[in-house]
């Protein structure tokens, strides 16, 4: 049949996601970086893909499509739902890590070489360069994972990063992770609104501040995009903050 559906031109999808976000029935995924309508019966034709789109490359066409399959997309979110369902991997298992202890410089230390071990037969924290030493405060990290109500939330300033950053600023343990509760994910990679997850997590607990620290890359805007949408879905007033990073791993934004 000939009917009204989405087109997305390749040359102009800049890779962000958001129309697959948009997109209830689940008709647009992300293939090798760039947005793609995987089956026509999925579309319904009504567009919210559209406004989302900040490069204008979603349009309406009219050709021959497969009409669209209400039930065939039902049983394709039922699906999606049922994969979705945690395995409880102990690894998952949520934990605090205590680093008042960790990071305390003993009197031993002192008078050790640079690694060489306390009496328990790990480097005195004294003896590593403050630089090098890890800040994580809790287990796990990953959005996805995170217990809402994982008793580390409570008073916790909250920061929210794009995996890449990491990699990309050299002083981040330091710089960002040091004395904050950190989750991060890939808007690009993940396929999933993570704002629900946030605005769970800032609604359910004592959450002092929020910090989001983003790639300068288009495609890690929906990090950014989905912890606004949480602190404004929580109906809370909480301090929060960007920082920018470029892919050269200098800051370039901190508002």
């Amino acid at each position: 049949m000939k009917r009204k559906i989405i087109n997305i031109e390749e040359e102009k999808c800049n890779g962000c996601g958001l129309c697959a976000k948009a997109c209830h029935e689940g008709a647009i995924g992300m293939v090798n970086g760039k947005a793609k309508l995987l089956r026509d019966d999925y579309c319904d034709g009504l567009g919210d893909c559209l406004p989302e789109c900040p490069t204008g490359a979603i349009t309406f066409v009219e050709r021959e499509a497969a009409a669209y399959d209400a039930a065939a997309v039902e049983k394709g979110k039922q699906a999606k739902t049922a994969a979705a369902v945690p395995h409880m991997c102990p690894g998952s298992m949520a934990r605090t890590i205590s680093r008042a202890e960790s990071n305390r410089s003993c009197e031993a230390g002192s008078q050790r070489e640079a690694g060489a071990p306390c009496e328990s037969g790990s480097p005195c924290a004294s003896s590593v360069p403050a630089e090098m030493q890890s800040e994580l405060r809790q287990w796990p990290v990953q959005i996805k994972l995170a217990p809402v109500n994982a008793p580390y939330f409570d008073g916790a300033n909250l920061l929210v990063a794009a995996d890449c950053t990491a990699y990309a600023y050299a002083g981040f343990h330091r710089d960002f992770i040091r004395n904050h509760v950190t989750l991060i994910g890939c808007p690009k990679l993940d396929m999933v609104d993570y704002s629900e997850k946030i605005t769970g997590i800032i609604k359910n607990n004592n959450i002092k501040s929020v910090k989001i620290v983003r790639m300068e890359v288009p495609c890690c805007g929906g990090i950014e995009i989905a912890v606004k949408k949480a602190l404004q879905d929580s109906g809370k007033f909480i301090p929060w903050s960007v920082v920018t990073i470029s892919t050269e791993g200098k800051i370039l934004e901190d508002l």
